[in-house]
């Protein structure tokens, strides 16, 4: 062994290994001295603005993003002050090119050729179409569920009416549904106008990037509590004086507009009106009668309506009017007045109690007048006055016409025609 390592050839053959060794390795540094030189750094420049070349006057570009990030590398000045002053710009120019789809390099300009850049993303996909402007009719629209109950909406208004939408002839072609929406807080019980911003939309109702003119308009909401219109129906009490007859009863107002919940509208087909004869003297005759609310019903469109009674007297009472006067015969009709009637209170809701501020205690009196022979059999516990409060929906002071009901043949008058009543929560 130790001859064979003394031999030249060894010697040799290890002399020549270790070159190679010693050359492969100087030669690997001086590549990568050359590759990177000493002092090079990185950086990454995030969220740098794309500018997009094209003629944005016909032409619509979707597919562009808005910013990219890019990474540069080189020597350590170099890299500092571009990142600092970002004095460069990164486009995509799609000046030369058709319409349809594109794959895109992107570039950058007005940055060092000494510095390393890489782009993020480096190629983009564009869509180059033809930009076209349409007009579109604006729906207005609100969430019903924020109207206070009862209430509901008459009609919406929009001004303008339409508006100018500009974008790519795809997405404007798409175009389904052009809504602006109002909106409030819970329980809108009034009409009102506000700003709404228009939104455009697909079939699927997402919403599409165009330009929009104008981007708001005005929305008027016309809002009002359920109403029916029903006719008035004149229905005839009491008697008139023996010595006249009627020939026909009838109104100038035919019909009437209720307020109030829906439910109790529809159950509702007119408005019976109590007209009372009792209080016909002459041959022609209006009466002014007052109405009364319906149980349920919040609001009447009149209070009271005017009732023209035609009348006539029979031959035998105007021969009576021309002979001469006879003591007995004035005899036959007479007067009675009973006092301190009670007033009493129909159709109030339970919940409610009242107290009458009008008549005093809620006691009235009552003057009658009839034929002596009919009157002399009359008791005061023959006649029931009353208030109708089944309209009452509300406390405080409430303003209801007195009524009342008695016997044929039998006029009266009531010392108040009309009860102040004070309502309040049971």
């Amino acid at each position: 062994m130790d001859k064979f390592m003394d031999s030249p050839w060894f010697l040799r053959f290890t002399a020549l290994f270790l070159a190679l060794i010693l050359f492969f390795s100087v030669k690997a540094e001086d590549e990568k001295l050359v590759g990177k030189a000493v002092g090079d750094t990185v950086d990454a420049i995030p969220d740098v603005p794309v500018d997009v070349y094209y003629d944005n006057e016909n032409l619509v570009v979707t597919g562009v993003p808005e910013t990219v990030n890019i990474t540069i590398e080189g020597p350590t000045n170099l890299v500092q002050s571009t990142k600092l002053l970002k004095d460069f710009t990164v486009r995509a120019d799609l000046s030369n090119l058709t319409l349809g789809q594109h794959t895109v390099r992107l570039q950058t300009e007005n940055i060092s050729e000494k510095l390393d850049v890489r782009i993020d993303p480096a190629t983009i996909d564009v869509m180059i179409e033809e930009k076209i402007t349409r007009s579109f009719r604006v729906d207005p629209e609100i969430n019903e569920r924020l109207l206070a109950e009862d209430f509901h909406i008459v009609k919406m208004d929009v001004t303008p009416s339409t508006i100018e939408v500009t974008g790519a002839k795809s997405i404007v072609e798409a175009i389904s549904f052009v809504k602006a929406s109002a909106t409030g807080e819970q329980g809108i019980n009034q009409t009102f106008e506000q700003q709404a911003r228009v939104r455009v939309l697909d079939r699927d109702l997402n919403k599409l990037n165009v330009t929009i003119v104008p981007e708001q308009v005005n929305v008027k909401v016309e809002v009002a509590e359920y109403n029916k219109e029903v006719p008035i129906v004149l229905k005839k009490s009491g008697a008139p004086t023996s010595n006249v007859t009627i020939n026909s009863v009838s109104t100038k107002e035919e019909v009437i507009t209720l307020f109030g919940p829906k439910k109790v509208l529809d159950q509702i087909k007119e408005l019976e009106v109590d007209v009372d004869l009792s209080q016909v003297k002459e041959q022609e005759m209006t009466l002014e009668v007052a109405l009364k609310k319906p149980k349920g019903i919040t609001k009447m469109s009149l209070d009271k309506i005017k009732v023209q009674v035609n009348a006539s007297s029979s031959e035998e009472d105007m021969e009576e009017v021309n002979a001469p006067e006879e003591p007995e015969k004035e005899e036959q009709i007479a007067t009675k007045e009973f006092q301190d009637i009670p007033v009493k209170v129909n159709g109030l809701d339970e919940k409610f109690k009242g107290s009458f501020q009008k008549p005093e205690d809620g006691m009235t009196d009552l003057t009658i007048t009839a034929e002596q022979n009919v009157i002399d059999k009359l008791e005061k516990t023959d006649f029931v006055i009353y208030v109708d409060a089944s309209g009452v929906t509300d406390e405080g002071e409430q303003n209801l016409p007195i009524s009342v009901e008695g016997p044929q043949n039998v006029s009266w008058k009531i010392t108040d025609t009309e009860a102040i009543m004070h309502i309040e929560l049971a």
